[in-house]
């Protein structure tokens, strides 16, 4: 039984926070995870949250019965550059206060940094974990992390051993779907993926998307040839190439009970009906709430 989450980013642009929670409740949704918005939590910026905004959001979840389960921030924890490390570590100080706040138990992030510095980026994240452990443990907070595209790691089995090197049962791996091609180069498999994560896997992000690798290099066209960028979308489950029978399957056979985020982006005019299907689907698969 998993719990099924409702990423709002399409609703940001004309909604409050409060407001997201009501229509995460209208669509069938009992969790929310808030991912980036700039009056809450900001890429790469300290949150923008004062005590007001902490009592209306609070009125809202106890209105609607929804509950922010998670934050999914971005702050660049991993930065190279010491000065910018250390204002990233700061913002992280701040969140965690929010979510204590707030009663949100799980932080699921990205490792950041910047992937043509590898090394000298996997050396500041760890700095930035030592500072702030701490803060998790203090507040009794969970936290995943995935493997975003342009990170400084984002092979899917390096990112979990970057996870397991910090050894802390609060801190796991994160599994992305619409990061797969990314995650395994187009050519490994969802679930031997999320296998190798054993029982680091306690976060999922569901949504489709289409190999980037495929045709050789030629699904996407991106300008000038070999131009330092990655490309990838957040669609509905059937609208890319994810093998979703190998992943529910896959899913249902280790018994995941974990946390499942829809994060579905960039089809506002469809986005009631697409955030039902999707819930309906993953309930239909995995069970849960």
């Amino acid at each position: 039984m998993v719990k099924v989450l409702l990423d709002p980013s399409m609703y940001h642009p004309h909604l409050s926070v409060a407001g997201e929670l009501h229509k995460a409740a209208e669509l069938g949704y009992r969790y929310l995870e808030l991912s980036p918005r700039a009056d809450f939590h900001e890429w790469h910026h300290y949150p923008k949250v004062d005590r007001h905004q902490i009592a209306e959001v609070t009125a809202a979840m106890a209105a609607t019965g929804v509950k922010i389960w998670s934050f999914n921030p971005v702050f660049d924890w991993a930065n190279p550059d010491e000065q910018e490390r250390q204002a990233q570590v700061r913002n992280w100080r701040r969140l965690l206060q929010i979510a204590d706040a707030l009663e949100v138990p799980l932080i699921a992030t990205e490792f950041s940094g910047d992937p043509n510095r590898p090394r000298q980026s996997e050396a500041q994240f760890y700095r930035s974990i030592e500072e702030l452990i701490p803060d998790f443990e203090k507040y009794g907070l969970e936290c995943t992390i995935e493997a975003h595209p342009y990170d400084f790691v984002e092979d899917n089995d390096r990112a979990v051993q970057i996870v397991r090197g910090v050894d802390r049962d609060w801190l796991n791996y994160e599994f992305c779907f619409p990061h797969a091609f990314h995650l395994g180069r187009g050519a490994r498999d969802v679930g031997e993926m999320m296998d190798y994560a054993g029982e680091r896997l306690r976060h999922l992000h569901v949504a489709d998307v289409f190999d980037h690798t495929a045709n050789v290099g030629n699904r996407y066209i991106v300008n000038p040839p070999g131009v330092d960028a990655r490309v990838h979308q957040h669609n509905e489950i059937g609208n890319g190439e994810i093998d979703w029978d190998r992943a529910f399957s896959y899913l249902r056979d280790r018994g995941y009970d974990g946390t499942v985020s829809v994060c579905v982006f960039g089809w506002e005019e469809d986005a009631d009906a697409i955030l039902r299907r999707m819930r309906e689907r993953i309930l239909a698969e995995l069970g849960g709430e």
